[in-house]
């Protein structure tokens, strides 16, 4: 049996993500979140945010998409998403950084803290719990 390990301080294989406005529209058509800070880039110039900015939902799937990557499918059954944080918009064109360290490892699962930063810095932080890979499983990063 393969020695199984997710030690404090592990970094989840970060991910490049870019989300462009035709992303962000086609999110309000299929969300039916047509709000014109997402949409209109007219309006939203005029809003404290100074253009248009993704739904929370895409960097949260940013976000599942990289505990999948390193959990494997077991995070579709057995992970959390915890405490998320919004702290600055995401924006069109602009280019972010998905990262995830193992904060602490309890019960088998692996806590783990998630950030996501961008050319105005972290834009989204939380948390997660997720089974910790096993290599010989062939799932996740971990393989």
């Amino acid at each position: 049996m393969a020695q199984v390990s997710a030690p404090p301080g592990d970094r989840l294989p970060a991910l490049t993500k870019r989300v462009t406005q035709d992303t962000i529209d086609a999110w309000a058509k299929v969300s039916g979140d047509s709000n014109p800070l997402h949409t209109d880039p007219e309006f939203a110039a005029t809003s404290r945010f100074g253009g248009t900015i993704a739904h929370g939902h895409l960097p949260l799937a940013w976000f599942c998409e990289l505990l999948i990557s390193w959990a494997g499918v077991a995070w579709l059954s057995a992970g959390e998403m915890l405490d998320v944080r919004f702290v600055a918009p995401v924006r069109p064109g602009a280019l972010y950084e998905v990262t995830g360290t193992v904060a602490d490892v309890q019960d088998g699962r692996a806590v783990i803290e998630l950030e996501i930063a961008g050319p105005e810095g972290t834009c989204v932080r939380g948390g997660a719990t997720a089974p910790i890979p096993d290599p010989a499983e062939g799932n996740g990063a971990a393989t």
